[in-house]
This record gives structure tokens, C-alpha cells and sequence, in this order.
């Protein structure tokens, strides 16, 4: 197949397109020749427009379905494109819609009834391991998939950590999550907090657009933006590589800190099962409670101190 146009599809979460950073690449050098297009949501745009294995960002603002105006107007742009080959990464309705309705004459790998290449979703397996079976599947050789690097999403910030007050050794906590998902939120981090500072690691914050409210009634200095917002994904990734460790709940930056190789833990209610995430193809370790307002501090601790003792930092 002569394919000189491919479009990705990746719509969303944070998580969720960080951690796929693999997959992109691999299609990339897949299709060396070839012009690549991330189809993606607004608030992923500077990720694909600064990723190195895509070429183009189309932005999908995710009308409603049943709206037939917008439903043309992204066909036109789709075909506009003449899009030799999808790639589809988000595999929702959404995206079967899209097949089905916009573009069922493109070649097209997902879960779309009648597609191209078509996959049911492997029982019991990460989003991650079911990319490696479906590029296999396709021939595609699966050499970053399960090993995302975001390295080229660090920006430098140590003049920032400096003159914001931050000394090293610091621990990047991560207390909040997505509004709406209080069951992910681990209630005793600022106890945490204040344990590191005893032993001489500095704790601090990065509060994300839900937790700006965090930052006032927390034991830790919250590093924010020059102008008081909340940190972008690459002074976020900036942060996070010159950290000892993170710990944090099951939430997108801690996928962020996932790959570019930090140490730490994930703390886990029982909302999923941690090994679904894809969080285990890092150096992440999991703690995992049925109630997090029932895992102690002193458990977390234990975790924490075990892992800096292994690695020679305490």
C-alpha cells in the first residue's frame, strides 16, 4: 500500500496520549516517507505540534454526533487531507462514528465494524499491550510502545526552581486528580509532606486547572506558572525530571513523571485495576486499597523509604 498521508487518532485524556508517545513513534518510523497527522482535542494540540513523530495536528472539537452541519464540515476537512491510512488509537464510538460516516473509503485499523483492520480488545491486557498486538498484527515493528520517552518534552527549569525557592533534593506530590473522581484522591498527603521536610527533602506541588485551590491550605510549595497558572505539559515534564521521586494519585501528570523514568508510587482505589493503566511499563510502583482514605501514611512511607534505600538516595 502506497500510503502518503496517515492520520493518528488520539482525542484524549492527558494519560492516555502521553503514554502512547511509543506508539507514534513506531508508526513514524514505520512510515518513513510518509506525511503523519495527529487528530486530537484542544488541549493536546502543543503536544502533537511539538511531538518529533508527527508532521501536522488536526484539531477535533467533538461536536455532537447527531449535529449533520459539523458532522459535514469535519468530513470536508478529512477529505480535504486525502488520508491514505488511519490509524485509530482512541477507538470509541466517536471514532466508529467517524468510519462509518466520514470516511469509510480509507484503509483504517481500530474497532470499527467492517474496517480494514479490525481488532476486538485483548481481555485482561493495557491499551499499550493491545497497540503492540494490532501493529504486529499489521507488521509494524513495536520497539517504543511499551517504552514511551518524553525527554524531548522537557523544558528547562532550573532557573525557574531556583529562583522560585525550590532546593534540591525535591519530591514532585501529586494530590489532586480530574473533578469529579474524589474516589482517586488520596487524603494525607500534606502529612506526607511534612515528613519529607523532616528528613530533608523538599515536598512541592504542581496543581493542575482542578487543584489551584490546593495550594493555599498545603505544607509544600506549589510551583505555578510566572503568571500564577498552572504549569504547562513541558515546565510540568521540566519539573518532574530533576525530581528524586512523585507520588501521586491515578491521574494524567503521574503518567507524565511514568516516562521520563521517575521513581515513586501510584496510589490506587479500587476504581480500575492499576495493571489497565499501563503505568507498569514504567518505574512506578503501585499501592492499591479498596478505600484510599484507608491507606496510612506510614504504609506509603514504608514504600517510599524502601525505594530511596534501593537506590541509594537515603
Amino acid at each position: 500500500m502506497d500510503t502518503k498521508r496517515i492520520l493518528i487518532i488520539k482525542l484524549g485524556s492527558l494519560g492516555d496520549v502521553v503514554q502512547a508517545e511509543g506508539v507514534y513513534r513506531d508508526i513514524r518510523e514505520h512510515h518513513s516517507d510518509s506525511e503523519i497527522i495527529a487528530m486530537t482535542t484542544p488541549p493536546y494540540r502543543p503536544f502533537f505540534e511539538r511531538c518529533p513523530w508527527v508532521d501536522g495536528v488536526l484539531i477535533d472539537h467533538r461536536r455532537p454526533r447527531w449535529n449533520m452541519l459539523e458532522m459535514s464540515r469535519l468530513r470536508s476537512r478529512l477529505r480535504e487531507q486525502s488520508i491514505d491510512m488511519v490509524y485509530d488509537f482512541q477507538q470509541v464510538k466517536r471514532t466508529r462514528f467517524y468510519y462509518r460516516h466520514l470516511m469509510p473509503e480509507v484503509p483504517w485499523m481500530g474497532k470499527a465494524p467492517g474496517c480494514t483492520f479490525y481488532f476486538e480488545n485483548m481481555p485482561g491486557t493495557c491499551a499499550l499491550e493491545q497497540f503492540v498486538h494490532q501493529l504486529q498484527c499489521l507488521n509494524i515493528a513495536t520497539d517504543h510502545v511499551l517504552e514511551p520517552d518524553l525527554g524531548w518534552m522537557v523544558r528547562d527549569m532550573s532557573s525557574f526552581l531556583h529562583d522560585s525557592g525550590i532546593s534540591h533534593p525535591y519530591a514532585v506530590l501529586v494530590p489532586g486528580a480530574s473533578a469529579g473522581h474524589e474516589k482517586k484522591r488520596w487524603p494525607y498527603c500534606n502529612q506526607l509532606a511534612s515528613r519529607l521536610r523532616e528528613i530533608g527533602i523538599t515536598p512541592v506541588i504542581v496543581p493542575g486547572p482542578d487543584e489551584m485551590d490546593i495550594r493555599h491550605h498545603f505544607p509544600a510549595a506549589a510551583i505555578l506558572s510566572n503568571n500564577e497558572r498552572y504549569l504547562d505539559y513541558f515546565e510540568l515534564a521540566g519539573v518532574f525530571k530533576e525530581a528524586l521521586f512523585a507520588v501521586g494519585n491515578d491521574t494524567g501528570p503521574m503518567h507524565i513523571a511514568a516516562h521520563l523514568h521517575l521513581p515513586g508510587i501510584v496510589l490506587f482505589s479500587d476504581h480500575t485495576e492499576p495493571k489497565l493503566t499501563g503505568l507498569q511499563h514504567s518505574r512506578l510502583q503501585f499501592l492499591q486499597v479498596k478505600n484510599l482514605q484507608r491507606l496510612s501514611v506510614e504504609t506509603v512511607w514504608q514504600n517510599i523509604t524502601e525505594q530511596l534505600l534501593a537506590s541509594q538516595q537515603l
